[in-house]
């Protein structure tokens, strides 16, 4: 009971100045040692958020393995993994990005743990807290440059969620009247 746990390296889960910490160290990375590594590899493209990264690459050009060692010994304590695309597809973040030849498509993904849980609207939460998760679908659904197919598909979850979570669908409209309320009522400002 009466034992003290020091912590001899990393950061702590947690607390508020890990997760900027984190952010300063993995950028010094990147522009001291990250970016040369890129350069000597070929690499087409590199994305990062957080602590998930997306790089594009010409297998003609660019053995993974190599780039994956050189990563992996940036700093004893980082370990990095890959995930290769399947069948033309990966996913990135909430993201199934497809790849067709010369064209990129991407698609919503949802990890096979994904529930369609949100705030139930009978909950004794405030109605912004419900309405959030609503609110960051809908922007999702209009924000990413889903094909007609893939628009309406991802239209139909959104309202079996809804559904699920006993919302009426109607709430979509009037989430979507009161955002160009909003907007309408900033721009005459």
């Amino acid at each position: 009971m009466n034992q003290t746990y020091i912590q001899h390296d990393g950061l702590a889960i947690g607390a508020p100045t890990s997760s900027i910490l984190s952010e300063f160290y993995l950028q010094h990375l990147e522009n001291s040692k990250i970016y040369d590594i890129l350069l000597n590899f070929n690499i087409v493209g590199y994305f990062r958020y957080v602590d998930d990264l997306l790089v594009i690459y010409s297998e003609r050009k660019t053995d993974i393995e190599d780039l994956l060692y050189w990563f992996n010994n940036i700093a004893p304590k980082l370990n990095f993994t890959t995930e290769k695309e399947t069948r033309g597809s990966i996913n990135f973040l909430d993201l199934t990005i497809h790849r067709d030849l010369n064209r990129f498509s991407i698609d919503i993904y949802r990890k096979p743990t994904y529930t369609d849980s949100i705030i139930p609207i009978d909950s004794c939460h405030p109605i912004k807290h419900k309405y959030a998760a609503i609110c960051y679908l809908q922007n999702r659904l209009n924000s990413y440059q889903l094909s007609h197919e893939k628009r309406e598909k991802e239209s139909k979850i959104i309202q079996d969620i809804l559904h699920h979570n006993r919302y009426n669908t109607s709430v979509l409209k009037s989430i979507s009247n009161s955002k160009k309320h909003k907007n309408g009522t900033e721009e005459t400002h």
